[in-house]
């Protein structure tokens, strides 16, 4: 897609790698709608703060409503519960599949139609190297984002004739407050994700690896 007059909306856009994503999209001239839960805590500049609560439908339509313009949406917003999905509580399981599966879909089908009426543009999910790699510390994250990745190509497969593209983002550990227990010294930059996964999307890549941890883990699922 073209880089001029972007309109984006980007979820969990008050922290982690959703702000920087945003910030990336201002410096580089869209318009961009900052989603979150609380949209009082967005304290980015030249962004349009907007309430949406991915796993809320009345929420998703209201932003929907607000977001007429929107051509580039970021599939952001998240959760780590790290329940394990045999002894970890239900509710935290289903918590992950509502959010990145469920979630994403509803957002995605809000805003299909708008993106599509508007002449077509653009879908970032952000993903995870842990739609791979299923460490049993991390399982029910693990399901729902390789769930999200199933979803992922099957709707870059529905969307293309309609002049829509998809690009899926995959990283490993990031240097955010989601994992802040992992070292400092295994965690990538979100500022260089973001840049990477934009670049990757205005570039019409259906897939960006945006650390060696993602790509490594790629390039051994043949031979799993």
């Amino acid at each position: 897609m073209k880089r001029d007059h972007v309109t984006a909306l980007v979820s969990g856009a008050n922290r982690g790698l959703g702000r920087r994503i945003a910030a990336e999209l201002v410096a580089r001239g869209a318009k961009v709608y900052a989603a979150a839960r609380r949209p009082e805590t967005i304290d980015l500049p030249d962004v349009v703060p907007i309430q949406l609560d991915i796993t809320d439908l009345d929420s998703v339509r209201r932003a929907a409503e607000t977001a007429t313009d929107v051509t580039v949406l970021v599939n952001n917003a998240g959760v780590s519960t790290r329940a394990s999905l045999l002894t970890g509580p239900l509710e935290d399981v289903r918590l992950e599949m509502e959010t990145h599966y469920f979630g994403t879909l509803n957002v995605t089908r809000a805003f299909v139609p708008i993106i599509e009426h508007n002449g077509g543009g653009s879908i970032l999910n952000v993903l995870s190297v842990l739609s791979w790699l299923h460490p049993p510390t991390s399982g029910a994250y693990s399901a729902a984002k390789a769930a999200g990745w199933a979803m992922t190509d099957a709707i870059r497969q529905e969307l293309a004739p309609r002049g829509i593209q998809v690009t899926a983002v995959h990283v490993g550990y990031m240097d955010t407050d989601m994992v802040s227990y992992i070292p400092a010294d295994q965690k990538t930059d979100p500022a260089v994700v973001a840049k990477l996964a934009l670049d990757g999307l205005f570039a019409g890549e259906p897939e960006v690896l945006a650390d060696n941890l993602s790509r490594t883990a790629k390039a051994q699922l043949s031979g799993a």
